[in-house]
């Protein structure tokens, strides 16, 4: 299978070269008040981030009807401890714009989920009012990493550092990450497995808020999760697909009967 990553890295550094050319001027949310999404995961017996996406490569259009303003207010009424918003357009159909949109509705802390080798995408997410963003190992050199961790944290926003790996997790603590999203999704072929976050969870201090991403489904996966010490899921497609995203979630955190 072709190399996603590679291909929406490349694309990347285009979408980053046109952003520098004409500048960034709209900054809605450049001083909003920020939330720890660190202390938001902390505050809950399991939290759940939940995702707004439209599409993703692996598996085309997930949601047709969809209202990121709508999704972000339903997800924090039924007690998502923070929100994820993909803002990739190519691959995941996904909008800076949406967001704003989600900023403009909720309180809660919203993470940035993109592809980001540039500063300039750092303060794209805080004018369109993230609190966090998404930092991947994978599509940094360490150095890199260092660089883009700093510089977050200088935005005054957090960040969540995806791993795959032993080695990618290494990195990731290396370079000072406080919360740290492990993917059990291969981002070269896109299969899953839920063992990848279940066998790294031992190698993580205590003091780092551990996340598992991808490939959450049920109550059942919540629960093994808790069993291995993680406290916190970004779930996306299992919740995009839920005709009643309300009761998805409380299925997923009590298993409590779907309607």
């Amino acid at each position: 299978m072709e190399n996603i990553l590679e291909k929406i890295l490349a694309t990347k550094k285009e979408e980053v070269l046109a952003r520098k050319k004409r500048g960034l001027f709209f900054r809605p949310f450049w001083d909003y008040p920020r939330k720890s999404l660190k202390q938001a995961l902390k505050n809950k017996d399991f939290a759940i981030i939940a995702e707004i996406k439209r599409a993703s490569p692996s598996k085309g259009l997930i949601a047709k009807e969809f209202d990121p303003k709508m999704i972000a207010k339903v997800y924090e009424q039924a007690g998502a401890a923070a929100i994820s918003c993909l803002t990739d357009e190519p691959f995941f159909g996904g909008h800076l714009e949406y967001l704003a949109a989600a900023r403009e509705e909720v309180s809660l802390p919203i993470l940035r989920k993109d592809f980001i080798i540039d500063e300039i995408q750092l303060e794209e997410a805080r004018a369109f009012g993230a609190d966090a963003l998404l930092l991947i190992v994978a599509a940094l050199s360490p150095e890199r990493l260092k660089d883009l961790l700093k510089a977050t944290y200088e935005l005054g926003l957090e960040a969540l550092v995806e791993v795959h790996d032993k080695k990618e997790l290494e990195i990731a603590l290396n370079a000072g990450a406080e919360i740290i999203g492990i993917n059990n999704r291969n981002l070269k072929t896109f299969e899953v497995s839920l063992e990848t976050s279940l066998s790294l969870a031992q190698k993580i201090p205590e003091e780092v808020v551990l996340v598992s991403e991808s490939g959450i489904k049920d109550h059942t996966d919540i629960l093994r999760l808790k069993e291995a010490g993680i406290r916190a899921a970004l779930i996306g497609e299992s919740l995009m697909r839920a005709q009643n995203k309300e009761s998805m979630l409380g299925y997923l955190l009590k298993g409590q009967k779907l309607t």
